[in-house]
């Protein structure tokens, strides 16, 4: 049994991505269960405290790669040294952040090694397979969990004979937790000129605009999220009025965004972002399990619908079966009061 491999990627501010830390926590536990070393892949220009905090999530190897050109992220120099460490490592399971350079370079790696890659997995657990035709038993496999056929089933892919497993999670799905048992890894250091060429520089990054962003859904304690059934861009606004009351972040199903009624960034689910606040509550959504995988780590959820028998309901702590347009009136009308009374 080999080991686990995360691929680590490097914010604007020179630190180990949220992402990237996640899956170092989910591949912990991983590693434990198989009884294998976790190891991480670090590729930056100057490595300074960037991987510090990486002995709180319990890793073993850190492959470290140090080299001006390494940072900002760009895909030739990236995906020569991760193939390279992976023919040389042979690990058991690879796991990338599904963002816009884990999903360059996952399926990058994956084609050249001619092993499976499963894209936006939801959970990711350790399993055992019998094939039906042959009996043939495979042990402790990587079950890559996530929605299907538009989100109508939810399916478990392995890979049974390739190597490494590969999978790619989004930012949120996996709890961030610092392991109890922290220890100081084992620096390997990548000798860069050794694996890369001159050609693999011939992108050259001139210049950087980056946009700040301007919503933060994944440290707003308190979700006010909307779907189609809200009805209109302007019976939104009771959102981002009872959101102003509770102090929190107003949110969106892909259905309404696509309506028009919110912006992309506030879009929550599959092909938004993954959330996990103290409370979420769920206006008008019907819940799709594309919208759940973004939202049902929430601490409390109260649905607010027409429809007594919507999805959502069945997830929820509190189900309200309503008009919100009558709904929400209300509730800001009593939180509000309640604000005034405990000044």
């Amino acid at each position: 049994m080999k080991n686990i491999i995360v691929y680590c990627e490097i914010t604007e501010e020179k630190q180990i991505a949220d992402v990237s830390l996640e899956l170092l926590s989910k591949g912990r536990k991983l590693a434990d269960q198989l009884g294998v070393k976790l190891e991480a892949l670090v590729f930056t220009d100057k490595v300074g405290t960037t991987i510090e905090n990486i002995n709180d999530f319990g890793v073993d190897v850190i492959y470290l790669a140090e080299h001006k050109e390494l940072f900002p992220y760009r895909t030739q120099p990236h995906f020569n040294l991760v193939k390279v460490i992976f023919e040389q490592e042979q690990p058991e399971i690879a796991l990338f952040g599904a963002t816009s350079a884990g999903r360059d370079l996952a399926p990058r790696v994956a084609s050249t090694l001619r092993c499976g890659l499963t894209a936006d997995c939801t959970s990711l657990e350790i399993g055992d397979h019998t094939e039906t035709k042959t009996g043939k038993e495979y042990k402790n496999l990587l079950y890559q969990i996530r929605p299907a056929f538009g989100g109508n089933i939810i399916a478990t892919i392995i890979n049974p004979e390739t190597r490494p497993q590969m999978a790619t999670v989004r930012e949120g799905v996996m709890k961030l937790e610092k392991t109890t048992q922290k220890k100081k890894a084992e620096i390997k250091t990548v000798e860069v000129s050794k694996y890369l060429k001159s050609e693999d520089f011939l992108v050259e990054i001139l210049e950087r605009h980056i946009e700040k962003q301007k919503v933060n859904l994944k440290t707003a304690p308190i979700i006010v999220a909307g779907g189609y059934g809200v009805g209109s861009k302007e019976n939104f606004k009771l959102l981002y009025d009872l959101a102003a009351v509770l102090g929190g972040e107003v949110a969106a199903t892909r259905a309404a965004v696509d309506a028009g009624y919110s912006e992309h960034e506030r879009q929550v689910g599959q092909t938004g972002v993954t959330v996990r606040p103290k409370l979420y509550i769920a206006c008008g959504i019907s819940g799709a399990v594309q919208h759940r995988a973004g939202m049902d780590q929430a601490a409390k959820i109260i649905s607010i619908n027409t429809d007594a028998n919507a999805t959502i309901n069945f997830i929820a702590d509190y189900a309200i079966i309503g008009d919100l347009t009558e709904v929400l009136p209300k509730m800001i009308e009593k939180y509000k009061k309640q604000l005034t009374k405990n000044r």
